[in-house]
């Protein structure tokens, strides 16, 4: 296979506003999707706007070539892949408009669900959209799959709740369908659009059957080949051009911004599980269960509930089930108001109450129990994809058939996993909806499993259609399915929907093989490899949900593309093909492992729980020399002296033209490597302070842990710094602490960690956790530390260790925010408060769970808390911001931007916090702003 292919497209047609992507680590990285489908494009395009997706229309018909849209990446069915040209959608059309205070919302295809549902939080509004996927799925997904979820249904996916769309036709041209003169518009310039698609609605009405047919179908979720209920609803060729483009899956047309009717919030929610005896007993409750207006009812089967008994925080309710053939319903009641939400709760609880269930029904309010059920539900994905077998690929599959018919369809897909051999597979779904999913795992470089595959899929497709149900409810035709439209449409629908894909796209450019297929067997093409690389990694689903928290996103890789990049090399060196295997690898130090922040907001987000930073530590390590692994560990030795020539350095290169030594470093870097020496410039602070001293008095009531960084960088401008000012709050709420003997000589060992020194790393945390354990009293005493990011450390030190020692489960480790919001902020009063106040969270408060006392403390400073709605990790990263500026730079654009914006519109922010001082120094580097820790402000505010 070529490396690198030049200038696939004529680059006078394309526009120099357009990326083209053509090295083998892009071309790769953005091949891999959720699906178990791989393709790898012979280039990528970036385009900036709708004109640019105008030109790469007209340079990809000149070349003779195809091209597929590719968004988020968390499709399941193979409509974002691409053998030829892959055209990226996130990196730009990222922008969300709240109109008409928040009844409306324009978004572009590259935001995910969840950024705009925090833009409308505010306005108590969301979208009627509400597929499982929100945190990574985008709006170009949302609107080409007609993506549902958990309890939209069919009255508030995008085709009810998409307004308006700009789109760009295959031909070029872009056309507004919220414009008065929008149907002129596209009879001027699309004749045979606007005529043909009235031609088709006359010749679908004047067929009796047919209506009545699509009328069955459609009263269902149904994301089976087009939708052609589009002809039946609307009578004008905008609003059905329009509304068969959603759901097309990019085969038609371009969504370059999509206007959506948003729904109100109904924020008081109570949860409960019902558990059965049987399947039977809880699909014979289904109907009355739907009737009482439920805004959720989820069930799982037999095989989910024993799934679910394996999980750590599994309910009582479950665990104690002698599981044989039960079924349980997952259901939620949603109101407006606490007050209607006890109505409504007492209604649901009295009809619960007469059900024939196998435990007491109970709805619950409270988070935790909340949360605790829901991971139930979410969790089996998590448990069954991660436990897989390595080289095997998760496969969740979605039906949908009509209620009555949804016993008969699980008992028969029951049957159908143990005819084929699939073990450990489960149905879990949406029940009131009568679409179900369910996961299978499989094995796609072997001849006879995929034989299984063919098999079981032949045996799927003729239960559902004879149940009068779809085969694809909500995750799209894409390859999976579109081979058998026709068995599902028969020949004269089916056939008009290929009239359809050639009035918009005569020419055949988009998507090829998706939703519409004559090849019986294309379904079978192209599966994934997934060879075993990994440890770390080989569980991934490559589903994407790591990919929007990633500080790296937009200048190298994600943590998927970290991985797949991996799995390609695997699969290189097995093909023999060392072209490929060198190309690759030589991208991947500077793209992979130089820029990856090694933050662990991936690993919060990812359904498998990888933290992809662990494996860039390992790569890391067994990349680092003999020697420079030498010398960091004589550096955990003399921590406290290397600590205090750093900050003296600083203050030093302070005092000295910026200029000057900003040369020094560069040729240093330009010798030494720009992962080995950082780049020094004006923006840095001076060093740091002394240590504190060690103590231990008698009526100590915690022990207090004065971070490094606190000696190697100074506090912003003339402020005191963290470690003082969380000292001198203590003091001030009468609160004694232990300092440790040889504090300056501790580090939670993030600088070792990160860089995989692990003699380094391992010496500092022997010394760390004996220093707290005899500090703490053998743990009586909690230990507090004034940075989130050594916080963070400590507790992954004392995890790492307690196999070793177990006596030292019981230190406690928090960070000053939870500790002086709790313990301080009652014993203090603040003079006078600010008028308002910027807060930036952090990758380690999220991880602590302490961005709410970071920000409660923030309220106890400031009547105005800003917390931007773009906040993600910095990517300061201890030293990486130094070493490596543009991730930093790249990492905060979004968020630098909403903070100036906001600084602007009140007339400039009182102050800029934070929880730890290189994510200040980050933040003041990226806004210009002055970026503290929080509790420097509060304890100004609260001196007598």
């Amino acid at each position: 296979m070529p490396t690198t292919l030049a200038e696939p497209l004529d680059p006078v047609l394309l526009g120099s506003t357009t990326e083209v992507h053509s090295r083998s680590i892009d071309r790769f990285a953005r091949a891999h999707d959720a699906s178990h489908y791989l393709l790898i494009p012979d280039a990528v395009l970036s385009p900036a706007d709708a004109e640019g997706v105008a030109r790469a229309f007209g340079a990809v018909r000149a070349a003779g070539r195809t091209m597929t849209f590719r968004s988020g990446g968390t499709s399941l069915s193979g409509q974002g892949v691409s053998g030829d040209i892959l055209v990226d959608t996130r990196s730009h059309f990222r922008g969300i408009a709240v109109e008409d205070d928040g009844a409306s919302v324009r978004v572009g295809p590259g935001a995910t669900v969840r950024q705009v549902n925090t833009r409308l939080a505010r306005y108590r509004r969301k979208l009627g959209p509400d597929p499982a996927s929100e945190i990574a799925c985008t709006i170009g997904g949302v609107v080409a799959n007609n993506s549902s979820g958990m309890a939209c249904g069919i009255t508030e996916n995008s085709y009810q709740t998409v307004e308006s769309m700009r789109i760009v036709l295959p031909s070029g041209t872009i056309l507004d369908t919220g414009r008065a003169d929008a149907n002129d518009v596209l009879q001027t310039a699309e004749p045979a659009i606007a005529e043909g698609l009235l031609a088709l609605r006359d010749r679908l009405l004047a067929s009796p059957a047919h209506v009545a047919f699509l009328r069955q179908q459609f009263s269902m979720k149904n994301t089976m080949g087009y939708g052609l209920n589009a002809l039946l609803d609307f009578d004008d060729p905008v609003r059905i051009l329009e509304h068969l483009i959603i759901g097309s899956e990019g085969t038609l047309a371009f969504v370059a911004e999509a206007r959506f009717r948003t729904i109100e919030v109904r924020p008081a929610i109570a949860t409960g599980l019902l558990v059965f005896e049987t399947l039977t007993a809880a699909m014979t409750a289904l109907p009355a269960l739907a009737d009482l207006g439920l805004a959720t009812i989820e069930l799982l089967d037999a095989a989910s509930l024993r799934v679910a008994q394996g999980l750590s925080d599994v309910p009582a309710t479950i665990a104690e089930i002698e599981v044989q053939g039960h079924a349980a319903l997952l259901v939620e009641v949603h109101s407006d108001s606490a007050d209607t939400l006890v109505q409504a709760s007492a209604v649901a609880q009295a009809h619960f109450e007469s059900l024939p269930l196998a435990i007491a029904p109970r709805l619950t309010t409270d988070a935790a129990e909340r949360a605790a059920l829901w991971h139930v539900r979410k969790g089996l994905y998590t448990a069954i994809a991660g436990a897989r077998p390595s080289g095997t690929t998760a496969l969740l599959e979605d039906i949908v058939v009509p209620v009555p018919r949804l016993l008969a369809t699980c008992e028969r897909l029951i049957e159908l996993f143990d005819e084929h051999g699939y073990e450990g597979s489960v149905i879990f779904g949406h029940a009131k909806d009568g679409n179900v999913h369910f996961l299978l795992n499989e094995r796609f470089d072997d001849p006879e499993s995929v034989a299984r595959y063919r098999r079981f899929t032949e045996d799927l497709v003729t239960l559902v259609l004879a149940q009068q149900g779809s085969l694809k409810a909500e995750h799209g035709t894409g390859r999976i399915m579109a081979p058998f439209v026709r068995r599902q449409y028969g020949d004269e629908l089916t056939d008009m929907m290929w009239e359809i894909k050639r009035l918009f796209d005569p020419d055949l450019i988009l998507n090829p093989g998706v939703v519409l297929s004559d090849d019986p067997d294309s379904y079978l093409d192209d599966l994934k490899r997934v060879p075993t690389v990994e440890s770390e990694v080989d569980r991934c689903v490559e589903c994407g949900y790591c990919e929007p928290t990633c500080p790296s996103k937009s200048i190298t890789l994600t943590p998927r593309q970290r991985i797949v990049i991996r799995r390609d090399m695997a699969w290189a060196e097995e093909q023999g093909d060392t072209d490929l295997l060198r190309d690759l690898r030589s991208d991947y130090d500077y793209d992979g492992l130089q820029t990856c922040a090694v933050d662990g907001m991936c690993g919060v987000a990812c359904p498998v729980d990888i933290n992809t930073g662990d494996l860039v530590r390992r790569l890391r390590a067994e990349e680092s020399s003999t020697v420079e692994g030498v010398v960091w560990d004589a550096a955990a030795k003399n921590w406290d002296a290397v600590t205090r020539v750093g900050g003296t350095a600083l203050t030093l290169a302070s005092a000295m033209p910026a200029p000057l030594v900003t040369g020094v470093t560069k040729v240093g870097r330009a010798v030494l490597g720009a992962d080995t020496v950082p780049l020094y410039d004006g923006g840095l602070p001076r060093g740091g302070t002394k240590p504190p001293t060690s103590q231990n008095p008698a009526n100590a009531e915690a022990v207090f842990f004065g971070a490094c960084i606190g000696t190697m960088f100074g506090a912003e401008g003339h402020g005191e710094g963290s470690r003082d000012a969380v000292r001198a709050l203590l003091d001030r709420a009468g609160i004694a602490v232990v300092i440790p003997e040889d504090a300056g000589g501790m580090c939670c060992g993030t600088p070792w960690k990160s860089k995989g020194h692990v003699a380094g790393y391992d010496r500092m945390t022997k010394r760390v956790l004996a220093g707290l354990w005899e500090a703490s009293r053998s743990g009586a005493l909690p230990v507090v530390c004034d940075a989130a990011s050594c916080t963070e450390g400590l507790h992954t030190m004392l995890a790492k260790s307690v196999a070793e020692y177990p006596e030292y489960a019981r230190l406690v480790i928090e960070d000053a925010t939870t500790y002086i919001a709790r313990e301080v902020l009652p014993r203090v009063t603040v003079s006078a408060k600010l008028d308002s106040v910027a807060v930036h969270p952090t990758c380690s408060t999220t991880a602590l769970g302490a961005t709410g006392a970071l920000t409660a403390i923030a309220a106890a400073v400031a009547d105005d808390v800003f917390v931007p709605e773009g906040w993600g990790c910095c990517a300061f990263a201890g030293d990486r911001g130094m070493l490596h500026p543009e991730l930093t730079a790249s990492a905060t654009e979004v968020e630098s931007a909403e903070v100036r914006a906001a600084d602007a519109d009140r007339g400039g922010f009182d102050a800029f916090v934070s929880a730890n001082r290189t994510c200040e120094i980050g933040m003041t580097r990226a806004t210009g702003q002055p970026y503290r820790h929080v509790v420097e402000v509060l304890e100004e505010l609260t001196r007598a």
